[in-house]
């Protein structure tokens, strides 16, 4: 099996968030993509006005029936957001304007633009009264995913008690400075037993020495590498242009802002991970596979396809 990638924005100079994307634009970011050793993956849209979101939602599923290679790797759709934390640092590169809280009908809404091929949401647990969206999706047959939050850690143990059975990229969507002991990252590690918990393994969305202690607390049975990939990514170093913002690759695949104030995902392609996971944190070929292609499959209940 190729890698599976759970979390990808976009990928060869193709945005899947883009109003103006196109079938044959969705064709060459799959073809590239399958070129890097990937046979499948998670296209995810990302926080914007509910309409927008909903619009993109449903031209990737339609584009996605016109192209048999697009078929062969979407193997659903990942929707990150809006539901998610507005306070600095854990809203990450999220527009403030368009996040809010949970809401079962709007939810319905992104749902019912998918067609029946969302696999994957990413909600804030503390923005979701009642943990009312988190049940509607896991019903549904929905993975529900914790990120971009700053939940209690009973808040989090209620809310995979509700259905959350991932964390989105660990160690990420987090300001600089935190409480040295009660952090979010400390709480989902905590949690670990019960959770998938994703990193992006480029070396700077999480140090290797961390990443390392990280992967030894979590396991090999629960740990998965994702990309969390925008446009730019295969393209390798550059200047773009990426929704409506500047980016900046460098050496290192990571999307920056030109000012290096913050990250704006990731360019690294999951076949650079790969081998980030063996050289960098010293993981046996065997292991670095399950994060990379088992375990992301496992998580969200596919085979290959």
């Amino acid at each position: 099996m190729g890698f599976f990638d759970l979390q990808v924005n976009g990928y060869g100079g193709v945005d899947f968030n883009g109003d103006d994307l196109d079938v044959d634009a969705l064709e060459s970011a799959c073809r590239l993509m399958e070129a890097d050793g990937v046979d499948g993956f998670l296209a995810t849209v990302i926080t914007d006005d509910l309409d927008k979101m909903a619009s993109r939602i449903a031209n990737v599923v339609r584009l996605r029936e016109q192209s048999s290679t697009a078929r062969r790797l979407i193997a659903g759709l990942h929707i990150e957001g809006p539901f998610l934390s507005p306070e600095p640092g854990y809203r990450g590169a999220h527009p403030l304007a368009a996040i809010k809280s949970a809401d079962v009908d709007e939810m319905s809404r992104l749902l019912d633009a998918g067609g029946g091929l969302i696999r994957l949401v990413t909600l804030a647990p503390e923005h979701d009264a009642g943990r009312r969206v988190t049940r509607m999706l896991t019903g549904a047959g929905v993975i529900v995913s914790a990120g971009h939050c700053n939940p209690t850690v009973d808040e989090l143990s209620a809310a995979v008690d509700a259905g959350v059975s991932m964390f989105t990229h660990l160690g990420n969507a987090t300001p600089m400075q935190m409480h040295r002991h009660d952090n979010i990252i400390q709480r989902a590690l905590s949690l670990s037993d019960r959770l998938w918990c994703c990193f992006i393994a480029d070396g700077v969305h999480v140090d290797f020495t961390a990443l390392k202690n990280y992967l030894r607390l979590v396991g090999p049975d629960r740990a998965i590498v994702v990309t969390d990939a925008v446009a730019p990514a295969g393209l390798g170093p550059g200047h773009y242009r990426y929704f409506g913002r500047d980016v900046k690759i460098g050496s290192d695949l990571v999307a920056m802002a030109p000012d290096g104030s913050h990250l704006i995902g990731s360019a690294v392609t999951m076949s650079r991970a790969f081998d980030n996971l063996t050289s960098a944190c010293g993981l046996s070929e065997e292991h670095a596979r399950r994060l990379t292609s088992t375990n992301p499959r496992k998580a969200i209940g596919i085979g290959k396809h």
